[in-house]
């Protein structure tokens, strides 16, 4: 049986929607059809670079605060970027934002910082901004089980 796979998910949750968010991603990644990866959810400010180093892809989830990331998704960056600098290039990442505006602060904020650490983007970023939809979940979940399987398929 091959080794298996690490999916570290980093999501700043806050609220009950957003929570809602981080546990889709969470569940989509667990399907059951999926083998060989091995998934853990590790709240930003509990996250640090041995998780990051230890991992094979990893799904960052955050709010819109300010019109920038959230504090503990910043804290998380500063924390683990020079001790990843140099042993996590070209890292499978993918992200989800949850903004009540329109989410281009995040989204050029986190992308800054990852195109330093040279990680290679999944997909799109998923972008849930505006009232709060069912819709979120359904697609939070759906990129969970899409970096999961890419890992388990040997895609990335």
């Amino acid at each position: 049986m091959p080794q298996k796979k690490r999916l570290l998910i980093v999501a700043h949750a806050p609220s009950d929607n957003t929570r809602l968010l981080a546990d889709a991603a969470v569940r989509g990644a667990s399907h059951s059809d999926i083998e060989n990866v091995d998934v853990t959810y590790i709240p930003p400010l509990q996250a640090g670079p041995d998780d990051v180093l230890q991992c094979d892809a990893i799904l960052l989830g955050t709010t819109e605060n300010f019109g920038y990331m959230s504090g503990a998704m910043k804290d998380f960056f500063d924390r683990i970027y020079y001790p990843c600098l140099e042993y996590t290039e070209a890292l499978p990442y993918g992200i989800f934002i949850r903004a009540g505006l329109d989410g281009t602060g995040t989204q050029i904020a986190m992308k800054k910082i990852i195109s330093g650490l040279k990680w290679s983007p999944v997909q799109d970023i998923l972008l849930c901004h505006g009232e709060f939809q069912e819709e979120f979940i359904n697609q939070t979940e759906e990129l969970g089980m899409t970096m999961a399987a890419g890992l388990d398929a040997g895609i990335f």
